[in-house]
């Protein structure tokens, strides 16, 4: 399986990065070479990063929380749709508004608007209301549904955020960090991994190495639901990790454990994506 998964990474151009002119030096560990002017991504760091990313999402999803992906470039925009739409999970692909987490009532309170007027369409289709009104409530239902609706089930924070193209969501970042919220991310040769708690070096504009990364992060999910159910079934009761996730700090002990248990139990991993050299992002 391992190495279907390389092969099918290889086919999809993820080891193609930035050319070399535009590259960031903190992206230096994850570079393997330089070909015609443009750089190649070590595949050996790509796998490191994928397998850790998988292993730490399979883990938050066993514990009951859940996972918001976000890209809002073009390439990423179906295949996010799909494919996170098919394990039932969050997502943002058209613009990520200021707040979406560090101001998440107000966001919730858009969404309850968005239910108010789908309800208001479905009862008499805006027929009480002039045609000017009708034509302000549809382009607001529209504005908020477009946003909004990838997250419209989102009833708390998530335990992960999972980003495509570090520079283009820089925002959603920064606001996870706020908040204390891991972050993966498939990141260019021109990206900072220092935004990131678990880099995955690789081809962020290829639309099938981005299919590619997000098939494997679901089949982690899938993985990680089946875990919860495993663990509902052998009657081991885990209820303290729903009230543990519902602040911030708790979240990065966990964070930290994880990749303490993984480092300790990594024999067999080879190693984190980023060894020792700090795969938590600075604070």
């Amino acid at each position: 399986m391992a190495n279907s998964l390389v092969q099918d990474l290889i086919e999809a151009g993820i080891h193609f990065g930035q050319r070399s002119a535009a590259w960031n030096p903190k992206m230096g560990p994850y570079i393997y070479g330089k070909r015609n002017g443009i750089h190649i991504i070590d595949i050996k760091e790509t796998i490191k990063g994928l397998l850790l990313a998988k292993k730490f999402i399979a883990k938050t999803v066993a514990e009951g929380r859940d996972v918001v992906f976000v890209g809002t470039k073009r390439q990423a925009k179906a295949v996010i749709e799909q494919r996170v739409g098919d394990v039932k999970q969050h997502w943002v692909t058209e613009r990520w508004l200021g707040g979406t987490l560090t101001n998440f009532r107000t966001i919730r309170s858009r969404l309850k608007r968005l239910e108010e007027l789908e309800a208001v369409e479905q009862k008499d289709n805006f027929a009480s209301y002039s045609k000017k009104m009708e034509s302000q409530l549809r382009r607001e239902k529209d504005k908020i549904f477009s946003n909004l609706s990838g997250i419209r089930g989102m009833d708390k924070l998530p335990g992960a955020v999972v980003v495509i193209d570090t520079k283009r969501e820089v925002n959603a970042l920064r606001e996870a960090r706020k908040l204390g919220i891991p972050t993966i991310a498939l990141i260019d040769t021109d990206g900072d991994p220092d935004l990131v708690d678990i880099p995955i070096p690789g081809n962020d504009d290829s639309m099938r190495a981005i299919d590619v990364i997000i098939r494997e992060l679901c089949l982690a999910v899938t993985d990680g639901k089946n875990m919860r159910v495993e663990r509902q079934d052998g009657g081991d009761d885990k209820g303290g990790d729903r009230s543990g996730s519902a602040a911030g700090g708790p979240r990065r002990s966990r964070r930290s454990q994880f990749r303490a248990d993984d480092s300790s139990a990594s024999a067999g991993d080879e190693g984190s994506p980023r060894g020792e050299q700090a795969p938590v992002a600075s604070k």
